[in-house]
């Protein structure tokens, strides 16, 4: 009689590698935004990738970090909190990471941003920025990557209550003209988080994939497999790409990027704030500048007068006690907004053509 043993053994060891593999769970994609970050995972019962909703049911999570004399906050709990604690509040982190403090574009940040920006320990090739913070009544120092890795943590969360289990693989996006050294940092800010980063992927090549996979088989809307040259047009809240993609069947070739790393949203925002700023000096003589929750209630007020400038020609902003219990009153037209940030449109411009 014929022993199987050895083949029952076999069996039995691919089944429990199986059962290892499920109870892990799927690699997951997750979209590290300057503003926005999400997290999504293919279902092959449906053939297309889920984007998976948090706690609050919202398919993006704001890229915000917090701290208090209790806990930290990220997300939207982050980002509520902001005004009371603008010093300790933590946002716009891609445009740090990857980069050496001394850099032109993180001195004119730090001019912006309400949270402490230091020179941290020089790795040889310069110093590296740190973010100072009080946290639970101690004075803390975190790399750009620690808080990345915080808002990371934060979508394996989000993945893992969606799943049911534990998620250790991801791939994570960028924008296409990081370069080598934000590219490693994004990758250490994932090890950090506890994640196993499969790959780097551009942010604009992801998309392409993405629309790829939906159109799959009815590319040219008649069910055959045409060629089909795609423009990918990725402006977001901190950093701008643009891509030409070539798509054939499963074969996805970039032939040209062009884009900005540090021209999105937030300088749009920016601008309407120095506008808002100069406005109430004038009217009040006072400066508001130096004060971090003035500019902070401000900048907010500034992003909602934005998205109304989407679909109406003129808005107005209303801020009550701003500074020193002055209340601040004004009006915005779409005209006045795309003036104000005409060179930025001027270089989108420049970077769809040259594409």
């Amino acid at each position: 009689m014929e022993d199987n043993s050895p083949d029952v053994e076999v069996e039995e060891e691919k089944g429990r590698i199986s059962t290892e593999e499920e109870e892990e769970g799927p690699a997951i994609g997750i979209d590290l935004g300057t503003t926005y970050s999400c997290v999504g995972v293919w279902q092959p019962q449906h053939a297309r990738v889920e984007i998976i909703t948090n706690d609050l049911g919202n398919r993006t999570t704001p890229s915000w970090v917090a701290f208090t004399d209790v806990e930290r906050h990220i997300g939207e709990s982050a980002q509520n909190q902001a005004a009371m604690n603008p010093s300790n509040t933590i946002f716009d982190v891609k445009r740090l990471i990857g980069r050496k403090f001394g850099d032109e574009i993180v001195q004119n940040d730090i001019k912006q941003w309400p949270f402490k920006v230091i020179a941290g320990p020089d790795s040889g090739c310069g110093e590296k920025p740190m973010i100072a913070v009080t946290y639970k009544g101690e004075e803390k120092q975190f790399a750009a990557e620690e808080i990345s890795s915080m808002i990371l943590q934060k979508m394996k969360s989000i993945a893992e209550a969606y799943l049911g289990k534990q998620v250790r693989k991801a791939v994570i996006t960028v924008p296409s003209y990081f370069n080598d050294a934000q590219r490693q940092s994004t990758k250490d800010a994932g090890v950090i988080a506890g994640l196993d980063v499969l790959r780097i992927i551009n942010e604009p090549t992801s998309a392409a994939i993405a629309y790829g996979l939906d159109k799959k088989g009815t590319v040219s809307g008649s069910g055959d497999s045409a060629v089909k040259n795609i423009l990918v047009f990725d402006l977001g809240g901190g950093t701008f790409d643009v891509s030409i993609v070539k798509m054939e069947e499963d074969v996805f070739e970039v032939k040209a990027v062009n884009g900005d790393t540090h021209l999105g949203g937030g300088d749009f925002n920016n601008r309407m704030v120095s506008h808002f700023v100069a406005e109430f000096e004038k009217k009040h003589k006072k400066n508001i500048s130096e004060d971090a929750r003035a500019l902070g209630r401000l900048r907010a007020a500034c992003e909602r007068a934005k998205r109304v400038l989407s679909s109406a020609t003129e808005t107005s902003i209303n801020i009550d006690c701003l500074f020193e219990g002055i209340d601040f009153s004004s009006n915005i037209t779409r005209a006045l907004f795309d003036k104000m940030n005409l060179d930025c449109l001027k270089i989108v411009w420049c970077q769809l053509r040259s594409a």
